[in-house]
Parts: C-alpha cells; structure tokens; sequence
C-alpha cells in the first residue's frame, strides 16, 4: 500500500488547514524534518501528539535538511547533527530517513537551499561514506531527495547517475521529488522523461510533491527561474508526473504533499492545500492495485 502523508509544520496556518484531512482519516502518513525542531526551545503540544500517534502506527518517517551530506568539511557542526539524531531516535520512531542530495554548509554566500556537486569520484566516495555513517546511526534504511537547484545541462544530466552510485553501497533509497524535477524541466528546457530515465526508479521509496514560485533572476534563455518554495500550488504537470510515474516505481512506500505553513494564512489558501492534498490521494489510490 502507498500511503499518503503530509509535511509536518509549525505554524498554526498549517494546523487550521490539515485539520480537516486529520479528523476524516485521509492523512496515512506524516513527514517530519527533525532537524527543524532541534534549535526550539520545545515543540507545540499538537505537533507531539502527531508526532507519538503517527510514530507509534509505523507511518512517521523522518526527513533532514542541514546535515549537508556531500560538504567537504567534517567538523563540529556535522558531529553534533550526528549527536542530536542520535537522541532523537531514543525519542520517536521513523519508518526510514531521508536527506538531501548536495550541500548546504559552506558558510553565508546562500540562503538555505542545498547547492549540487560535481560527480567526481572524490565526491562520490565522500556522499558514500557520509550514507554509510547515516545508515548505521539510524539502524534503518536511508535516502536522498533529487534536488530542485541546476547550475548546468552537465548538472541535469549527470544527478540520477550520481544519486545511483551514491545510493547502492549503503542499499539505500531514493526520495523522487517531482517539483523538483519540474523546476529542472522549467529552467533548462527539458522532459521529464529525458531526467527520470537516468534515475534509479527501482530505488524510490518515497515521493515529493508540491507546488513553488518564478524567481525573477533570469535562466541564459532569458526566461524565469523555476524554484521549489513549497508556497503555491501544485502545477498540473507535477500531478500529470505523478500519475506516470508510479507504476515504473514499484518499491514506493509513501508520497508526501510539502507546503509551507506560513503561507497558508487565508481560507482560500487553505482550501487549495486540500485541494491538492485529495488530488494527490485520488491519483494514488488509482494505481492501488
């Protein structure tokens, strides 16, 4: 069975919106990012109690976004993210942890979004052993999500191969993003079927979907830049990916629908959520056979 989950977040927003999908039973599944929660002085009673319901019935699964698997330093700040994960599997229970492929930790030239690395057999043997490490403080299985951000056709083409050979020494999975793959198509003129096929969909345990904004930066062709911002709506094509892609990924456990909370502050944001949410519902239980 695919469940289907939502990404937990903080903001009363999100609560007011899923609140509905929560009380009739349509959310199978929660994705928490734990890292998120570590720098708070403690987390909202509600978000506990999801976190202990959705734990306890094997459908929580965990999902970082700072340990920054492919930076090239190791030092103090990577140590202590393994310490605090550590401690947080004493306290919830994960059915698998996943994080993002690329690096986010080489100091204040970025605002937060990890940044892709070339394939080289340095970083590759680097992205190994960090999965390597991953997997044997988690005592489960482990992943990376494809990312959003491109900085050359080179990039596009080489990520599934990369993801590939980072993936298999630790037998560990791959989080399928579709917007992701939609910003790429966007930004560097592309199908989705050129980008899937390079990537190991027998590795897909779980899924992403979610909508984004234009950057008004502008590609080499002179057009807008496609960003994952998880604040608007699920582009049709995304569903339409979702929808095709699922049958050539046979070991998928979950999809999860990510957007923002803050940016679900009125009724009519709130309703297009669910919208997307039910949508996204629909065309799994379609392939439920």
């Amino acid at each position: 069975m695919i469940r289907s989950g939502l990404s937990l977040m903080l903001e009363d927003g999100f609560l007011q919106a899923a609140l509905p999908l929560f009380e009739s039973g349509s959310v199978e599944a929660l994705e928490w990012s734990f890292d998120v929660g570590w720098s708070l002085p403690s987390l909202p009673e509600w978000v506990t109690a999801l976190l202990r319901e959705y734990g306890e019935k094997d459908a929580l699964v965990g999902h970082g976004v700072t340990f920054s698997a492919l930076s090239g330093e190791w030092g103090d700040r990577a140590r202590t993210w393994i310490g605090h994960l550590r401690e947080e599997l004493k306290v919830r229970r994960y059915l698998h942890l996943s994080e993002h492929f690329g690096f986010m930790a080489g100091g204040n030239f970025h605002q937060g979004t990890p940044l892709p690395v070339p394939l080289t057999e340095k970083t590759l043997r680097l992205g190994q052993s960090r999965l390597k490490l991953l997997s044997e403080v988690a005592g489960a299985p482990v992943g990376l999500e494809n990312l959003a951000l491109a900085l050359s056709p080179r990039d596009v083409a080489d990520q599934g191969r990369f993801l590939a050979e980072l993936l298999a020494p630790s037998d560990g999975f791959l989080v399928l993003d579709l917007h992701n793959v939609y910003c790429q198509m966007m930004n560097f003129d592309c199908s989705a079927d050129s980008i899937l096929a390079s990537y190991p969909l027998e590795r897909v345990r779980e899924m992403h979907i979610s909508g984004g904004s234009w950057m008004e930066a502008v590609t080499a062709r002179g057009t807008p830049i496609r960003r994952d911002t998880h604040d608007e709506a699920v582009p049709e094509t995304v569903f339409q990916m979702l929808d095709a892609v699922l049958p050539r990924c046979p070991e998928t456990r979950v999809v999860i629908f990510e957007r923002l909370g803050h940016t679900l502050g009125g009724e009519g944001e709130s309703e297009t959520f669910r919208d997307d949410f039910l949508r996204m519902k629909s065309i799994i239980s379609s392939h439920a056979g």
